[in-house]
């Protein structure tokens, strides 16, 4: 027989709901009247933000209970109490979301009052159903696992798997939030779209942070490998950082497993890239703990070289850098420069090189305590480096000594020229250009360095480099020797050689009129009429014609060449050409 339904709910009787019979209502019934009314909450156009938070809650109470019809828990008197409760409420949120597709309601201001009392009243079931979970009561309903939705799913069918996953992980034993983290990482591993479910489902990341608290180690590392992957999405991370990610992630790297440690580690390497999260870290201890990992000799490289990338991201804060000079950074990172672990080494020197860069006083601590002479030792062709510690130690050594010509100096006098001209005729192509990018910079340091470079055997290497496919590189071999043969002694040394000067006649053919590669050419032979076998050889090369021509298209290093050539003593050699 077709039991009656009351037009309108009676205040006094949540169970005499327009979908509910008069008997008792069960767990079933109470699902099916919240996944309507979710469906219901979409037609909704107005008070969108109070409604998402609503749905929210529904969505929450409905894994929950969910997982409670998995063990028939019907008869469990706190739970036939909380149905009649959610019930009630849940036939209230119907009215309410009726009036507001029918736009029926009185007021604004009064709905949005009793869609506050509705979004409370539901959180209060949540905890209720939480607090009976907690106590034993319906623990085996956790026995039958939402199947994770296929890729392509829609958004309502991963929610509703992240919601069920949320419910085990608040409530379930030890195994179950075990199971349920292990789920959540092969969700977010297999599809980045869960990620942005997880963020919309806030209490998730709250729970993740809390297990980092968790003594028990499997939960922690699982609960972190799920934060790491989120931390990858820089939209995210300010969402993380908001739950109060960071202190736990610290007290993990202080006293949590070797695996744990190196994830934590790599953690906070993500949430250091942005500078507003230095003072979070150094404020919960963690520049401590890093430069600690660092300096024990016990630690792995798998975790010193991403301790070591998160001080790189911190030390750009003043405060924060002394700090770690203060507690001994330099001479920590000198000993890992010398590491035989390409990562721990690079990372090492990179930190060399910012602690360093633009301070005298801590380039005066780098000598004294052994830093530079550890990277020339670096460089060194028997050292074994790889090829990015190379040219880290380069682009370091350029960084902190090419300022001081008292650097330079003692460079010298390490070996670094040597050195740099080993990779300059050994190297690789990428090692290579680093190593000439290095040499142009040194030439401009200081007429002593121009001078060993010259006595190196630096300027056939430069000459060789004018005739490389690059046209960068054609600039830069050309810029070193412009600024080379402004010592005499280079001057006369590069004249000797008859070939050098054709070089660069020939090239003054082949490059672009206002390239700066050829104001380099043009700048070289400049110099070298300083002297009269420089002048003798350009002007009995045969190529005048061609600088006669640039002189007459008002090329003016052309122009400036013609006139130093055009003296007294070469004038009747120069006849015919055009002069001023």
């Amino acid at each position: 027989m077709r039991k009656e339904r009351n037009p309108r709910p009676a205040e006094t009787d949540p169970t005499n709901s327009p979908d509910v019979a008069l008997d008792k209502p069960s767990l079933r019934q109470v699902i099916l009247l919240i996944s309507s009314l979710i469906s219901l909450s979409h037609s909704v156009k107005v008070f969108a933000s109070k409604w998402k938070l609503i749905r929210d809650k529904l969505e929450e109470l409905n894994s929950g209970l969910i997982a409670a019809d998995n063990c028939d828990s019907d008869e469990t008197p706190a739970i036939s109490d909380l149905i009649r409760k959610i019930i009630g409420t849940v036939t209230e949120c119907d009215d309410l979301a009726r009036r507001c597709v029918d736009l029926s309601f009185s007021g604004k201001l009064l709905m949005q009052s009793d869609l506050d009392v509705i979004c409370a009243k539901f959180d209060r079931h949540a905890k209720k159903l939480s607090e009976i979970y907690t106590a034993g009561i319906l623990l085996q309903g956790f026995a039958i696992v939402v199947s994770r939705p296929g890729l392509g799913a829609c958004k309502d069918d991963m929610r509703f798997y992240v919601r069920d996953i949320v419910t085990r992980m608040k409530v379930g034993c030890s195994d179950l939030k075990r199971q349920a983290l292990v789920n959540l990482l092969a969700a977010v591993t297999e599809d980045e779209k869960y990620v942005k479910v997880i963020i919309e489902i806030g209490e998730i990341v709250n729970l993740l942070v809390n297990f980092l608290g968790s003594p028990e180690t499997e939960l922690q590392e699982a609960a972190l490998q799920v934060l790491h992957i989120i931390s990858g999405f820089d939209s995210y991370k300010a969402v993380l950082v908001g739950n109060g990610v960071i202190a736990p992630l610290i007290r993990v790297m202080e006293c949590g497993s070797a695996v744990g440690k190196k994830i934590a580690a790599r953690c906070l390497l993500k949430f250091t890239e942005n500078s507003e999260n230095a003072w979070s870290v150094s404020a919960h201890g963690g520049v401590t703990a890093l430069l600690k990992i660092c300096s024990n000799s016990d630690s792995k490289t798998e975790l010193i070289s991403p301790a070591c990338g998160v001080l790189n991201n911190l030390v750009g804060v003043e405060e924060i850098k002394r700090f770690m000079i203060e507690e001994g950074a330099i001479s920590t990172f000198i000993r890992l420069s010398r590491s035989r672990e390409d990562s721990v080494q690079i990372n090492s020197i990179v930190f060399l090189q910012n602690i360093a860069y633009g301070d005298e006083s801590v380039n005066k601590l780098m000598v004294k305590e052994g830093g530079i002479r550890g990277l020339v030792r670096v460089l060194d062709p028997k050292s074994c480096s790889s090829s990015k510690t190379l040219e880290a130690a380069m682009q370091a050594i350029e960084n902190i000594c090419f300022s001081s010509i008292n650097y330079v100096n003692i460079l010298i006098n390490y070996g670094f020229m040597e050195n740099l001209l080993h990779f300059l005729r050994n190297g690789d192509v990428s090692l290579q250009g680093i190593a000439l990018k290095v040499a142009v910079k040194l030439c401009e340091t200081s007429e002593e360095a121009k001078k060993a470079m010259g006595d190196g055997g630096f300027m056939p290497e430069f000459v060789k480099f004018l005739g490389a496919k690059s046209f960068e590189v054609r600039e830069m071999a050309a810029e070193a020797l412009s600024a080379m043969v402004v010592i005499p002694k280079n001057r006369k040394r590069f004249a000797q050689d008859n070939r050098n000067v054709e070089t660069l006649l020939q090239m003054l053919d082949t490059e672009e009129v206002n390239s700066g590669n050829k104001r380099f050419l043009f700048s070289i032979l400049n110099s070298l009429t300083g002297s009269s076998s420089g002048r003798r050889k350009i002007v009995n090369s045969g190529y005048m014609k061609n600088i006669e021509k640039l002189a007459e298209s008002e090329v003016y290093d052309a122009k400036k060449l013609i006139r130093k050539l055009s003296t007294n003593k070469f004038r009747s050699l120069l006849n015919g050409i055009w002069h001023t």
